[in-house]
């Protein structure tokens, strides 16, 4: 009988689960509403709820587990939560051991960051690279590395906080307790307020792209400064890892043409490495789906 796996998006306003084959085929998906307000019991039971809903709609296959990625800093071993700005009342929550209870199936918990890495590795632009770092340029900066195949977690499972890497030592503040972290510099959060020092007004990371494309010189000054910045991250990350594909992906992806230019210039000024070698920045291709299939690819590389 073909196997199936169910893959699992935790957001704070929505829960995405999709059942997706061996061969990486999307056989069914459903989307619901998370409701923090009701507390994580209740949250956990609209997941296990979403999964069973996946799971009736397959017919024919055998379901070999169930991966969850979800925002937040991850303790491996405990299958929790330990922090996440996004899902606070899972904080210390057993959530994964929650689950698992409810349905009665394996279940793996993952950083979001990290399984959209490993849906591109599977799945995306990095099918033919078994080494490969991903950023994801949102309202933050989160990452996932993949070195050999797999997810690179670090000791408890907190590695690949790419969005924390400091890239100016007296830059902004950030809510981590550090100043200068990349994601304060180069995420659609720091363009927003670039733009409105800019004197651009109340806009929104979308409308400094579209005035980027009219010809806005003060737009366009947000978008080097932003690429310059991401450029340095970068640099960091080819300097340590001297991996051969480094994937962006996220909602700023759409100005890529303006802020690019900054970026390789100083990453190739900052790193030999990189400079010397034929790795390559990439878009990555998965979108949104690629925490979903990297979710579901998570008990498949379980089982071997």
């Amino acid at each position: 009988m073909p196997e199936f796996s169910i893959g699992v998006d935790l957001g704070g306003t929505n829960l995405r689960a999709a059942a997706i084959d061996r061969a990486g085929k999307m056989i069914t998906k459903v989307r619901r509403t998370t409701v923090l307000t009701k507390g994580p019991d209740s949250v956990v039971s609209d997941i296990a709820a979403g999964i069973r809903e996946v799971q009736r709609k397959v017919k024919d296959h055998s379901l070999v587990g169930v991966g969850i990625g979800s925002a937040g800093f991850m303790d491996m071993e405990k299958g929790v939560i330990r922090g996440s700005p996004n899902l606070p009342i899972f904080e210390d929550y057993p959530i994964r051991d929650e689950v698992s209870r409810r349905l009665g199936l394996p279940v793996i918990l993952e950083n979001d960051a990290n399984a959209a890495a490993l849906g591109e590795k599977w799945m995306g632009a990095g099918k033919n690279y078994d080494d490969l770092v991903l950023l994801t340029l949102g309202t933050g900066i989160g990452g996932g590395i993949i070195v050999k195949g797999k997810i690179l977690h670090g000791f408890v499972g907190m590695a690949a906080e790419v969005g924390h890497i400091t890239v100016d030592p007296s830059g902004n503040p950030c809510g981590c307790g550090n100043n200068g972290c990349l994601e304060k510099h180069a995420s659609a959060t720091a363009v927003v307020c670039m733009a409105k020092l800019m004197g651009l007004g109340e806009v929104s990371a979308e409308d400094v792209y579209h005035l980027a494309k009219q010809g806005d010189e003060k737009a366009r000054e947000v978008w080097r400064h932003m690429g310059k910045h991401l450029g340095v991250g970068l640099a960091a990350l080819a300097n340590i890892f001297n991996c051969p594909l480094y994937l962006l992906s996220g909602g700023l992806l759409p100005a890529w043409d303006y802020f690019t230019p900054a970026m390789f210039e100083e990453l190739k000024r900052r790193s030999f490495i990189f400079r010397s070698t034929p790795s390559r920045v990439e878009k990555a291709l998965l979108g949104s789906e690629a925490g979903l299939y990297g979710a579901a690819y998570l008990p498949f590389q379980e089982q071997g």
